[in-house]
């Protein structure tokens, strides 16, 4: 058996592990990952995030893995409790960080009143940047899911995405539509799901299905590329605040550069756990 100190954290919801690699060494296979993740036999959470020390280019490492075991590169709520969690822990006093993931540099700035903000780097839409197969770059893609035709638009913000637009995001398929849409053959790398509705020019209400976790109480990057998309067909101005099932965050894109996401990032409680290693 092993035992780790961790540390709890949620943004809106969207709830985190957050787990120390720099004064340690931890074990990270997929079943120790899952067990943190489980919420009947571990800790719970949508995702777990290890911090490691940094290089030349970056002040830290961060280390991205979702509730099923898979690493991913990017994750925007997370990222912000990121910022918090190595001022907390007393790793940096630094209020504007560089932070390098496995798919990304991020930008991080803390503001007072407990407020994070991170650059998420610039969206891209092209199919096999992505990843999505598709041999032209089209303004939206149809897929066929069973006998339905779903219409989508794709980006990434350091991870695929999948978005459809819904009149009503109350009623909006996302536990039929999130993980069959997840799993298409045609993302080659799994997808995570966004489906958006449309209030104003400055508001977007959005659900989200994370590819590995699940329908979640909010995500940093599908929200950022739900504004993104909206930007782009000129549906909403440069800066957006996009209302999840957890909370709203504001998205901030001019069309060009970076992304920026903003919004709360919180501890909840810290702890250790025991876990065996095999």
């Amino acid at each position: 058996m092993a035992t780790t100190a961790f540390t709890k954290m949620q943004s809106l919801g969207n709830d985190f592990v957050m787990l120390d690699n720099i004064s340690t060494q931890l074990p990270l296979e997929p079943d120790i990952i899952r067990h943190l993740a489980d919420r009947h036999v571990g800790i719970g959470c949508d995702q777990v995030i290890v911090a490691s020390p940094g290089d030349d280019s970056a002040d830290f490492f961060m280390r991205i893995f979702n509730a099923d075991g898979t690493e991913v590169g990017q994750c925007g709520n997370g990222a912000r409790c990121f910022a918090r969690y190595l001022i907390e822990n007393g790793w940096t006093d630094k209020r504007h960080l560089v932070v390098q993931t496995s798919s990304a540099q991020l930008e991080l700035v803390l503001e007072d009143g407990g407020q994070v903000s991170v650059n998420m780097g610039t969206p891209l839409f092209e199919p096999a940047a992505v990843p999505f197969d598709s041999p032209t770059c089209e303004k939206d893609y149809v897929l066929h899911i069973g006998e339905e035709q779903v219409r989508i638009h794709i980006a990434s913000i350091g991870n695929p995405h999948a978005v459809l637009s819904v009149d009503d995001i109350n009623c909006a398929p996302v536990k039929s539509l999130g993980p069959a849409i997840e799993c298409h053959p045609a993302f080659p790398q799994k997808a995570n799901v966004g489906f958006v509705q449309v209030c104003d020019r400055r508001h977007l209400k959005l659900r989200v299905w994370e590819r590995g976790v699940g329908e979640t109480m909010a995500c940093g990057s599908g929200a950022g590329a739900a504004a993104a998309v909206c930007r782009k067909q000129g549906l909403v101005d440069d800066t957006v605040e996009v209302e999840l099932p957890g909370g709203t965050v504001e998205v901030s894109w001019s069309g060009r550069d970076g992304l920026w996401l903003r919004g709360p990032a919180t501890t909840v409680y810290r702890g250790e756990i025991e876990f065996t290693v095999t």
